[in-house]
């Protein structure tokens, strides 16, 4: 029978990470295609080593680059699911998906996975990181990325469900290119608040929805609204103290001064930069 997913995968400089990846998808009846967009190391090779389409398209930004995907790879399946180079499906998740496709047509347009993030390491469980939701399983033709510069989500048309098994996010390699990486996401999500302007195809803010649209939420109707700079002080609060990041020890600890309180504080201070430069350019 032919496979009845096509797994999309990100690249660029992936060598590291690229082949456990692939190994994790051992089991899963797949057709797999890499878009890569540029890598000077060996992750073209490992790709079609591993029996992969290879394509190439310059990369401007998440969104563009998941969309341009969807529009333009050659699927013939009737699902999708987008991953990244730097993550792992478990073998419980991977059986979990088999056992979905050898059932009954599903009715949901799509599903969450239960994301577990790695960083240094360790599993971080505390300071709200798990369970952490997000859709990557939908069908062909049914699902696009919400065109925002940052934080992006899948969105489907149709009903979601959620699959039980975990799905690993190893963050980094090293802080360096963690760093690099922040550095470049803070600079897009100060554009786009500076902008006001909102995505289209956005996911819904909704405090009673499900667990990506209640995430949203909170950040529009408070995160937002709290005042600039003191903002990444009460995120820190909140996470590493309130909801127990500090039970993850000394990679929790990192993690939740690095992600929660200096990352959004750089992502306040470019804002405050950009809006500096704003009243300079406005007329007297």
């Amino acid at each position: 029978m032919a496979p009845l997913v096509s797994v999309i995968v990100l690249t660029k400089d992936e060598e590291k990470n690229l082949p456990h990846l692939l190994k994790s998808l051992e089991g899963l009846d797949h057709e797999l295609f890499v878009v890569d967009s540029g890598s000077s190391d060996r992750t073209v090779e490992i790709a079609r080593a591993a029996g992969a389409t290879v394509v190439f398209h310059p990369f401007e930004n998440y969104a563009a680059q998941r969309n341009w995907s969807l529009e333009n790879l050659p699927i013939t399946t009737p699902w999708i699911l987008c991953l990244d180079a730097d993550e792992r499906l478990t073998p419980e998740l991977v059986g979990e998906i088999r056992r979905l496709f050898e059932g009954e047509d599903p009715a949901e347009a799509g599903f969450m996975l239960r994301k577990r993030t790695v960083f240094m390491g360790r599993w971080l469980r505390w300071g709200g990181q798990y369970p952490s939701w997000h859709l990557r399983l939908f069908r062909t033709g049914m699902g696009r990325w919400e065109n925002r510069l940052y934080d992006q989500h899948f969105v489907v048309d149709g009903p979601v469900g959620r699959l039980r098994h975990d799905y690993i996010d190893v963050l980094t390699d090293n802080l360096t290119r963690w760093v690099e990486r922040h550095n470049r996401w803070a600079s897009l999500e100060a554009a786009e608040l500076a902008s006001s302007a909102g995505g289209s195809g956005e996911v819904d803010a909704k405090l009673f929805g499900s667990p990506i649209e209640r995430k949203r939420w909170l950040r529009y109707k408070f995160y937002r609204n709290a005042p600039l700079f003191v903002r990444p002080f009460m995120l820190f609060v909140l996470d590493c103290l309130l909801r127990l990041g500090f039970l993850d020890g000394k990679p929790g600890l990192v993690f939740h001064v690095l992600q929660r309180f200096w990352f959004r504080f750089l992502v306040d201070a470019k804002l405050y930069e950009l809006r500096l430069q704003e009243a300079k350019r406005a007329p007297s």
